[in-house]
């Protein structure tokens, strides 16, 4: 990608120029950084220039994409369409942007200097969606590579990422491109049309486009196909899986988060009783069994395949429906900009400008769900062998013990529509009493207004359709049922309710347990859940800027101003989801609040000497802000920093800051959300044994639990945000040291630079939640317990029952810090007619560390899976008159997960680490006096995902569930200007 160094040729050839078409002096501009305008790209922070003409000759077909392939951005897991099936901040099919691994919450969008608001859907809204920028008018993208939050606020403390649209546009130019991936599915299109036109008081352009990314399934692709356990054979010592003793080949599991077998499937469960056992089966004794017509003993028509020390392997756990899941979900995007300016001749020869961008987005995942219907043992729907087999195990949907029927019940369909819309209007000019001051005053405001949609099983509905009864001579034919055993049967409430109109439950047998329902049934039980989000924002700001005086150097330049931020959040579930009516989902409920904000800042730039001997230049910079919130009270941020060049081709540079993050809406007001965790989870089971913490035993005893206590009760986890309990902004502190070497080489030596810097970024305080399990443990080995308060304020035991509910808010517990080295070179030059360049990023992280409590030891993830210790793209072009190639390689070193996982490497089967990926793209592009094509491919050798073992990691197929990974394949592409 493009380098940006502190030199203002440099920055020149790395983006778009900043000199006009007449060659008059350069313009000043604000570059991202700073508020302060220059003449020249310098700042004393390092900054990355990224063209659109870059991105094109990358293959890249969106902004999301490129921003997310960056060495800044590559290194961490960064949210797109491989994460429809994931619970994520903004809902499925949002893309977001994290820099330095630290989050998209702490990463500040920009469009022309002005924020991008948060979009998306449920109730986590809280960071900028990449979906919304406008793709076919962006010139350039400004990526700041540190803190910088006493420059604009709260959220920019990785970094900011400022997108500059095209101002100067005249005529007509359009164009089209398609990505098509040789192995089939997934294709990327894009179709935009740019134009502009200008008068002698007023310019006005905008664009059009339109963008859709088509369905990419799990059976799109060999390697997600046959997802596995993926463990080290101790005999072969080949990596596979556990064969199935029915086919002779390692089993394919649905692809869930982690594949340790996934869902149960064509099963039935019941209490533990002696059986025919399945061939790979173990005992003779099991819970679990699959049809099998030939068994004619025992459970008659049943085999085995579960209980006790049996191998879960042998369960038959594989539809082929789960192959029709997404793996990169599709998506339709629809989105307009527009922007003018006219010249007032008044107020300071003010110019009135205004922005408008609307946005559509239009996603959809597919999943697969599995249904667990619970008979009760004594129903008229379960066959008379079957009556006495009641599992141990309670009912959701009915009091009692009865059968549980695991079901393969096929794909499901999630929804989301985001309609994006962004108002801008401003006017600028000179402040006429204050030579060369200018003055700029903005209004902007933002609304994401959204809608949802999902599948689920409803609980009543399933309660109601599987309490039956013998239905009367005559009733409705249409809610009358075969029972098991000749009775007709219908469901109970539609004696009592003749409005229910409730549909009976089909007969437990073979057909039903291998998902073979009837359609009416299917439509009363499964339910289209609906949900509306909305997100607004208003931001009114004020800016001056301007020079105080004169020194020997040049200009002390000041730039202050003052900013009010407004916004707010309505997050609206289905009333069965706040209800908590959603069978195996979680209850939401509502999340609504506002926020607002009164600011005010300062910066200064002083240049201190310049053009004496081993001093071409001294600068330093400084800025500070004062914050006033209504959620957390007032703050202040500064930075500091310098720029050293003591000679021509020598630049030292360096900052020291604070930055701080507001907490979001969702984490301040996110509704109450249940979740449950296995009784297996409760602190006090077997809590005398010889290895627990005294003091755990001793708390635990205190509750009046016996001796020997094993919990059967699951734990209630109720997720919400943290308003309540006072939750304050995150603070960190932010260091950057860096250079740039630009040596004056013969002329036939070309032009090289080199720069590196330095970056070490702590975060307190961090926004986070505390977790369930952590809470458990806390609280149960503490020496004070319930008197000591804290922690286990949290958590309640109900009496009789025993069952733990943990509450889990939002809090300021965590801390997070990287340091590393950013590093990179550029060299261009001529060779006869033909023009060479070579771009290389490269980032080095040194350490990526994370603790939940201040008393906690630092876990240390760099190098780790999905935290890659190197991250790198370099890019070589020749240029020949009308003629480029480009040839670029995008690096993530190898990583290895033993330690973090707590596994001695060679001790076990499992398999955590991964090797070093490249992916390689080419292409070549034409340029005429008014059109374009460039020609290419991506991922050039079909370079496929490394492969780990299930058990620890979130996993597509086989493969990390890691954004720096291509799950696509090899991709030709081709994008074709016209301009008019």
């Amino acid at each position: 990608m493009g380098l940006l160094m502190a030199d203002a040729a440099m920055a020149q050839q790395g983006s778009a120029s900043t000199s006009n078409t007449s060659g008059d002096k350069i313009e000043e501009i604000v570059v991202v950084g700073s508020r302060i305008r220059r003449d020249t790209f310098n700042s004393p922070s390092p900054v990355q220039v990224i063209t659109r003409d870059e991105a094109t000759a990358a293959g890249l077909a969106s902004a999301a994409e490129l921003l997310q392939s960056t060495s800044v951005g590559g290194g961490s897991a960064q949210i797109n369409n491989a994460f429809g099936g994931f619970v994520t901040e903004g809902g499925p099919g949002a893309n977001t942007i994290s820099l330095r691994g630290l989050g998209a919450g702490r990463t500040l969008v920009l469009i022309n200097g002005r924020r991008v608001a948060p979009a998306g859907t449920r109730g986590a809204v809280g960071s900028a969606d990449l979906n919304v920028l406008p793709n076919a008018i962006v010139e350039r993208i400004e990526i700041l590579r540190d803190g910088a939050s006493s420059i604009y606020g709260s959220d920019a403390i990785a970094g900011v990422v400022n997108v500059i649209t095209e101002v100067d546009v005249d005529g007509v130019t359009v164009e089209g491109r398609y990505n098509r991936p040789v192995h089939g599915n997934g294709e990327q299109g894009r179709f935009s049309i740019v134009g502009g036109t200008s008068g002698d008081r007023w310019k006005a352009s905008g664009s059009l486009e339109y963008y859709e990314r088509g369905n990419l399934t799990l059976a799109d692709r060999d390697w997600t196909r046959c997802q596995t356990q993926y463990r080290l054979n101790p005999v072969t010592g080949a990596l596979g899986d556990y064969i199935d003793p029915l086919t002779g080949q390692p089993k394919c599991y649905p692809t869930g988060s982690t594949g340790e077998g996934g869902v149960t499937i064509n099963t039935l469960g019941t209490r533990s009783r002696a059986g025919v056992g399945a061939p790979g089966s173990v005992g003779a004794s099991f819970n679990r069994w699959r049809p099998n017509a030939a068994v004619t003993t025992g459970l008659v028509g049943f085999e085995g395949v579960g209980g006790g020390s049996n191998n879960i392997n042998v369960r038959d756990t594989y539809d082929p429906r789960v192959l029709n899941q997404s793996l990169i979900s599709p998506v339709q995007i629809f989105s307009g900009f527009g922007q003018a300016s006219y010249e007032l001749q008044a107020l300071g020869d003010a110019e009135v400008y205004a922005e408008v961008l609307a946005n559509k987005r239009d996603s959809q995942q597919t999943g697969f769900r599995q249904l667990s219907l619970d008979y009760p043992q004594a129903s008229l729907l379960v066959p008379t062998f079957l009556q006495t087999e009641g599992t141990a195990f309670g009912s959701t949907l009915h009091a009692g013990n009865g059968l549980r029927a695991f079901i393969g019940f096929g794909n499901d369909k999630n929804e989301q529509s985001v309609e994006f819309y962004k108002g801008t209007l401003g006017v600028r000019g000179d402040v006429t009493f204050l030579p060369e001051w200018k003055y700029d005053l903005t209004g902007t405001f933002s609304k994401s207004d959204a809608y949802y949609k999902q599948q689920s099983f409803l609980t009543d509905r399933l309660s109601r359709s599987v309490n039956v009864v013998a239905a009367p001579v005559g009733f409705n034919s249409a809610l009358v049922r075969p029972g098991a055993n000749g009775t007709n049967v219908t469901c109970a409430i539609n004696i009592t309710d003749p409005t229910a109109n409730c549909i009976p439950a089909p007969v437990l047998n073979s057909q039903t347990i291998a998902g073979i329902l009837p359609q009416d049934f299917r439509d009363y039980i499964f339910r289209p859940i609906k949900g509306t989000t909305t997100y607004e924002e208003t931001v009114l700001a004020a800016a001056f800027d301007g020079p105080l005086f004169s020194l020997p150097a040049g200009k002390v330049q000041l730039a202050t101003g003052f900013e009010y931020r407004y916004a707010k959040i309505n997050d609206t579930p289905d009333p069965n989801s706040v209800a908590g009516n959603l069978l195996n989902l979680t209850s939401s409920a509502p999340t609504r609040g506002n926020d607002s904000v009164i600011e005010a800042y300062g910066e200064v730039e002083v240049p201190l000497l310049a053009d004496l001997p081993f001093v071409k230049s001294l600068t330093v910079n400084a800025s500070a802000r004062y914050t006033d919130y209504d959620s957390y009270g007032s703050d202040e941020t500064y930075k500091v920093g310098g720029e050293y060049q003591p000679f021509d081709w020598l630049s030292l540079r360096g900052t020291y800051g604070t930055s701080f993050r507001a907490p979001a809406l969702f984490e301040q007001f996110q509704g109450a959300t249940s979740g449950f965790l296995s009784s297996n989870s409760d602190p006090c089971n077997n809590y005398n044994g010889p290895s627990v913490n005294p003091n755990r035993a001793k708390n635990c005893a205190s509750e009046g639990l016996p001796a020997g206590f094993q919990a059967t009760s699951g734990i209630a986890v109720i997720s919400k945000g943290g308003a309540g309990t006072g939750l304050e902004a995150e603070t960190s502190d932010n260091l950057t040291l860096g250079t740039v070497i630009r040596p004056e080489l013969p002329e036939q030596f070309g032009e090289i630079a080199f720069a590196v810097d330095y970056f070490d970024i702590q975060i307190d305080n961090g926004v986070e939640r505390v977790g369930a399990s952590n809470i458990l443990s806390r609280c149960y080995d503490d020496p004070d317990f319930r008197a000591g308060g804290g922690l286990c304020n949290l958590v309640t035991r109900a009496a009789g029952s025993n069952q733990l509910t943990v509450q889990d808010a939002f809090t300021n517990i965590a801390t997070q810090l990287v340091r590393g080295f950013d590093y990179n070179l550029r060299w261009t030059g001529d060779v006869g007619p033909v023009n060479l360049r070579l771009n290389a990023n490269v980032t080095k992280y040194n350490s990526q560390k994370t603790r939940t409590f201040s008393d906690d030891t630092f876990d240390e993830n760099n190098g780790t899976i999905g935290s890659p210790e190197w991250v790198g793209d370099v890019n070589a072009t020749v240029a020949y008159e009308e003629w480029k190639f480009r040839y670029g390689v995008e690096w993530i070193s190898a990583t290895e997960s033993y330690d973090l996982v707590g596994i001695v490497q060679g001790e076990s089967n499992f398999y955590f680490q991964t090797d070093s990926y490249y992916l390689h793209r080419a292409s070549v592009q034409y340029e005429a006096e008014d059109w374009q094509a460039t020609f290419g491919v991506r991922n050039l050798f079909d370079e496929e995902p490394p492969q780990i073992s299930s058990g620890a990691y979130n996993r597509v197929g086989n493969a990390p569930l890691y954004s720096g990974y291509d799950y696509v394949g090899r991709q030709l592409f081709i994008n074709v200007s016209k301009k008019f």
